[in-house]
């Protein structure tokens, strides 16, 4: 062991694992120690949540990282996100709208045994020359110009040692945040219960309906990560590749308590009664649990990300916002590439004072302008009609923008972000007012939308401007013809925000189908641009494709 490294990084779960091996791959002469507090490996099926990735990550791990063989080998494929809303009764599975691919993405993604994954990034970070440390926790760190001091107990002695960098992945732990007092809370009130069990949950066999599990490929619904949702929760049903099985209740504390789900027994009573098919696939006497976990209040903001000092935070030692869509691999593997970007560039001798501040800026921006995805959401999940709308939203803008700028490098490229985010009129800038417009539209919708409906089968695939996005993420462009694209997938995001309100308005309204729209002013509660030369005119295509997933009568255009 040496006495002094160029970057130590306390924590040694996936932020911080997968944060040494960028490191390794681009530069192996970086001396790297990674100090974990735990003292034996992870445990199998009951370690960490968080198990189901998408296609930021999924790129991430892949290509970045080159983890393809190990994943397509060891861990499950997944097929997408799949959603089953109220019916009314919640009694059989097939009768519930269902959202989801009825054939495998174009873009992969996986579901991760996070024990076996993180088992295997320590041996794999290993191999480059990165020193692993069990038993070792963080108490302090010592700033310094000349080399930070880290504090640590390890074999029951308080032991120090020296870093150029220092790098904070204690997760919740939070150590730097604590220490230098940059703790920022979220508003987004949200907690979450979960446990693993032994085994397989297959819903394609909670239903007798033939037709129903024949509908899709054998086992596609199962290598899904299955969401039953109604008013103000969500369930969670995602399969390991240890063959057991992840389950998991987020619930609005406004909605449904904490104290409602803290305990298994609780647990247990309230899947009964607001998901009584899946209590009886899904709740096996407590003493057959692998484990059983607890989080309230889970989103949290920071007031710091990087510092040009070389110290920085990773994972949920920064910020979190909510599993919904699973993105907390993809906040990792943005905060990775910033931080790894910086750490490389100080090393080779660049002052990276303007970096640091643009890419936390960026950082931080970028979660203030997802919290609208999710706060007060919750109170939509009962409504089968508006979920539908927005989820697809929300896949729409996720896929068009910041995917294609992750495969591209675009997030590290200054000229692109400067291009993006640094004007008030950029097209960063109209991209995020856009989508707080649509989260606000769905909001005001909530009041007159109250249909239960049922026997539906949505396929985001069937929406050509979906379709077209998800394919095109992994597509490479020049940093010119990244720019065109990202502008030309805001425009036709401006389209299909102004089909929306135009079907959303007429219903609730009764305005006209066919009025133009300024996709930037649109709301229920006050007054829409429809004659300037901003108001937009239909487009065949992305009304036709609107359509698809609107679940009323309204004549075609």
């Amino acid at each position: 062991m040496q006495n002094k490294y160029d970057v130590i990084i306390a924590g040694g779960g996936l932020a911080g694992l997968t944060l040494s091996i960028q490191l390794k791959k681009a530069n192996p002469d970086i001396s790297i120690l990674i100090m974990e507090y735990r003292d034996t490996i992870a445990p199998i099926a009951a370690h960490k949540v968080g198990e189901s990735t998408v296609e930021l990550a999924t790129h991430y791990f892949r290509e970045v990282l080159e983890l393809k063989e190990y994943l397509e080998e060891f861990e499950l494929p997944k097929h997408g996100l799949r959603f089953f809303f109220n019916d009314g009764s919640k009694e059989e599975l097939s009768n519930r709208v269902e959202l989801g691919p009825r054939l495998k993405l174009p873009v992969p993604s996986h579901q991760l045994d996070r024990g076996t994954f993180e088992n295997f990034l320590e041996k794999h970070t290993k191999t480059f020359g990165t020193e692993f440390m069990l038993g070792a926790r963080v108490k302090d760190v010592v700033f310094s110009s000349e080399g930070h001091e880290v504090v640590y107990n390890h074999d029951g002695e308080e032991k120090r040692l020296k870093a150029k960098w220092v790098v904070d992945a204690t997760s919740r732990f939070s150590l730097l945040k604590r220490k230098l007092k940059f703790e920022k809370k979220a508003p987004h009130d949200v907690n979450a219960v979960w446990y693993r069990v032994k085994g397989v949950v297959d819903i394609d066999e909670w239903s007798d309906n033939d037709k129903w599990k024949t509908f899709l490929a054998p086992k596609l619904r199962y290598l899904s990560t299955v969401h039953l949702i109604d008013k103000g929760y969500w369930l969670w049903i995602i399969p390991l590749g240890s063959k057991n099985t992840s389950i998991g209740i987020v619930a609005d504390q406004d909605i449904h308590p904490f104290d409602t789900i803290n305990t298994y027994e609780k647990a247990v009573a309230w899947i009964k009664k607001n998901e009584p098919q899946a209590y009886k696939h899904v709740c096996p006497p407590e003493n057959e649990l692998l484990d059983f976990r607890i989080l309230r209040h889970f989103a949290h903001d920071s007031e710091r990300i990087y510092s040009s000092e070389r110290w920085a935070v990773t994972g949920e030692a920064g910020v979190f916002l909510d599993p919904f869509y699973s993105p907390g691999s993809d906040f990792i593997s943005l905060n990775n590439t910033w931080l790894s970007d910086l750490i490389l560039r100080d090393i080779s001798g660049e002052d990276i004072t303007v970096r640091a501040q643009i890419y936390e800026q960026t950082h931080l921006r970028w979660f203030e302008s997802w919290l609208p995805i999710y706060q007060d959401k919750y109170k939509l999940m009962g409504s089968s009609q508006i979920m539908v709308m927005k989820i697809f939203w929300d896949w729409a803008i996720y896929w068009s923008v910041p995917c294609l700028l992750f495969t591209n490098k675009g997030f590290t490229d200054l000229k692109v972000l400067k291009e993006l985010f640094v004007s008030e009129d950029s097209i960063g800038r109209k991209f995020q007012m856009l989508n707080k417009c649509m989260q606000d539209l769905f909001l005001e919708w909530l009041p007159h939308e109250n249909k239960v409906f049922e026997n539906k089968y949505i396929d985001p695939l069937d929406l050509g401007y979906l379709k077209q996005f998800q394919q095109g993420i992994e597509n490479q462009h020049s940093t010119k013809e990244l720019l065109d694209r990202v502008k030309s997938n805001v425009k036709m995001l401006e389209q299909v925000a102004a089909e929306v309100f135009r079907l959303v308005s007429n219903e609730v309204k009764g305005t006209p189908i066919d009025m133009k729209v300024n996709p930037y002013t649109i709301t229920l509660n006050g007054t829409v641009d429809t004659t300037s030369e901003n108001a937009l005119p239909i487009d065949d295509s992305i009304a036709m494709d609107v359509k698809k997933m609107w679940f009323y009568k309204t004549e075609l255009v």
